[in-house]
């Protein structure tokens, strides 16, 4: 079926394209991300790439509390090997992981 819209008269093949707002406007909801480790795009084909959640956990109850930190690692962070020690950074800079987590062995 094809479709006119409301407000530009383009003509729209709905079977190829089905984002459709109620105005009749056509809606992309791709949103890109961007590395958290070398603030580049990260493209819809990087198969690679990951987003890691971590959340807060309250010391006295073991719980998690509502606060938490998404980090996205592009793949070829991951294929150069400095994923591990990029998520330990942000998480350190961010709170999430103590400074002395390091000291451990």
């Amino acid at each position: 079926a094809v479709v006119s819209t409301q407000s530009t008269g383009a003509l729209i093949d709905l079977h190829r394209v089905n984002m459709l707002s109620e105005d009749g406007k056509l809606v992309d909801i791709y949103i890109p991300r961007r590395c958290s480790v070398s603030n580049r795009l990260i493209g819809a084909k990087d198969h690679a790439s990951i987003q890691m959640r971590l959340v807060d956990v309250d010391p006295t109850t073991g719980r998690m509390t509502n606060e938490v930190k998404a980090y996205n690692i592009s793949g070829t962070i991951r294929s150069m090997g400095e994923s591990d020690e990029a998520i330990n950074r942000l998480a350190m800079q961010d709170g999430m992981l103590m400074p002395s987590f390091f000291d451990r062995q």
